[in-house]
C-alpha cells in the first residue's frame, strides 16, 4: 500500500492543528480491539454492529458467519464503514475506515490472519481455517459452521483527534 495523502481539514480543526501522521493512525487501527462494521441493508437502511478485526498487510479483516445480517447485506452492496476510537470529549483519536469488503478465500492469506488473531488478544480468538473459511475452536476440536473472513483495504481514513488541539485529518489512498 501507497503512503496515503494526509491533509488536515481545517474547517473542524483547531487554529494551528496539524494532520495526525498515517503512522500514528495505523497504530491506532493495529491496537484497536474493537470496532463498529456499517453495512447497508438492501432497502438502503444503515447496520450496525460491534466486531473485532485485525490489521494484517495494510487492509482490515474482519469475519462473519454466512446466515449474519452483515453478511446478506454485503451480499448486495460491498462498501463498509469501521469505526474505532473512545467516548472521551478530551482524549483519544477516532477512526473512520471507508472501504470496500470482499470476501478473503486464499488459504495462506487465511493462515496468517487466524495467527493475527490468535496474538492479538489473550488467544481466546483461535480460528481453524478452512478451504476457504475459519472455523471456530473449541480446545482442539473444531466448530461445524463456516465462518467468513472479509479484508477491506482502506480507501479514506479519517483520525479525529479530541483534547488540545482538535483536529480532523484525511489520508486518501
Amino acid at each position: 500500500m501507497n503512503n496515503p495523502v494526509t491533509t488536515v481539514d481545517d474547517r473542524f480543526s483547531e487554529d494551528g492543528a496539524g494532520p495526525t501522521t498515517w503512522h500514528d493512525t495505523r497504530a491506532a487501527i493495529e491496537s484497536a480491539e474493537l470496532f463498529c462494521l456499517t453495512t447497508v441493508r438492501a432497502d438502503g437502511q444503515p447496520h450496525v454492529t460491534p466486531l473485532v478485526a485485525v490489521w494484517f498487510s495494510d487492509a482490515l479483516y474482519f469475519c462473519a458467519g454466512a446466515e449474519e445480517q452483515k453478511v446478506v447485506n454485503l451480499g448486495h452492496n460491498d462498501r463498509v464503514i469501521l469505526t474505532t476510537g473512545r467516548n472521551d470529549w478530551n482524549a483519544g483519536l477516532d477512526i473512520v475506515v471507508e472501504g470496500v469488503a470482499s470476501r478473503e478465500v486464499s488459504q495462506e492469506t487465511l493462515t496468517r490472519v487466524a495467527e493475527v488473531w490468535t496474538h492479538k488478544w489473550d488467544g481466546r480468538w483461535q480460528y481453524a481455517v478452512g478451504a476457504d473459511c475459519f472455523h471456530h475452536r473449541a480446545g482442539e476440536r473444531v466448530l461445524e459452521g463456516d465462518i467468513f473472513v472479509f479484508r477491506v483495504a482502506p480507501q479514506k481514513v479519517f483520525a479525529f483527534s479530541e483534547g488540545t488541539p482538535f483536529s480532523q485529518t484525511r489520508h486518501q489512498f
